[in-house]
């Protein structure tokens, strides 16, 4: 299958291919699609950190601050850079699995956990990959809260090898979105997602204007340098594989920045 890269699409319109290259590998792991958007096993690593609960990684960067509170819970995952892109994973769900054919550490029964990417796990160019570069650039590489690594490993080792493929995220109520900025600077959290889980594209619209393509801040932090204010508004966004969901009056015209605003619709399947 060729898929089309995800920064070639804009609503819909395609303006270049992707090259496929066929190489040697497990049969079951051959896939087309970029490390990210894989619905294929593939092969990667996990590592964890410190601690049962997601304060290591409360904040981060895709911009979704208080895991819990947001509904991402403790199954969530900071991912190396190439799994990452640059945050557009952001909200992406992906299943784990211990890869036992290749390690001892494994349980025998461990199964798979699925998780929900929230975090970029930092590079570290100067270290050897024996030594903890397992999230430098070309690494696929996901790094859990120590709870969830215990569900598929013994925890003794720092590392082991997994296989991962995305998997639809299941999610409570309608698309969320936290207004914060100004007057003239509307930065849009976009979160609890449903299906693809990430964002790759944001219209927002006021009731007296027309549509406005967003610009991607940081991770699921979306821009639009316009004044908004007074005006009710609708928001239509695109997932990775091409959802697109037009969600109008999603916050009346006494909206407020600060707040978070639900839809009434949602995205589900991949």
């Amino acid at each position: 299958m060729v898929r089309f890269p995800v920064n070639m699409l804009t609503f819909g319109i395609v303006y270049t291919l992707s090259t496929v290259m066929l190489v040697d590998c497990i049969p079951e792991l051959i896939s087309a699609e970029p490390p990210y958007a894989a619905r294929t096993w593939m092969d990667a690593h996990a590592t964890f950190h410190r601690g049962s609960d997601v304060s290591d990684t409360m904040g981060g960067a895709c911009g979704y601050g208080n895991l819990i509170s947001r509904g991402y819970g403790l199954y969530t995952s900071a991912l190396s850079s190439t799994l990452f892109n640059n945050g557009l994973t952001c909200g992406a769900c992906f299943e784990l699995r211990c890869n036992a054919a290749s390690s001892m550490m494994c349980h025998a029964t461990a199964g798979s956990i699925r998780v929900t990417a929230t975090n970029l796990c930092p590079e570290n160019l100067a270290t050897p990959i024996k030594d903890g570069r397992w999230c430098n650039p070309s690494q696929l590489q996901f790094d859990v809260a120590h709870s969830a690594f215990q569900m598929l490993a013994k925890p003794m080792v720092g590392v082991i090898p997994i296989q991962y493929r995305r998997v639809p995220c299941e999610k409570k109520g309608g698309v969320r979105f936290t207004l914060n900025g100004n007057s003239w600077f509307n930065l849009v959290l976009v979160h609890n997602v449903g299906g693809d889980g990430n964002v790759v594209a944001v219209q927002l619209k006021g009731s007296r204007t027309s549509w406005s393509t967003m610009k991607q801040s940081w991770g699921q932090n979306w821009e639009l340098r316009e004044n908004l204010q007074g005006q009710v508004l609708s928001f239509r966004i695109i997932t990775e594989f091409g959802k697109t969901l037009v969600l109008p009056d999603v916050a009346e015209a006494n909206w407020r920045f600060g707040q978070t605003y639900e839809s009434e619709s949602n995205f589900s399947g991949l």
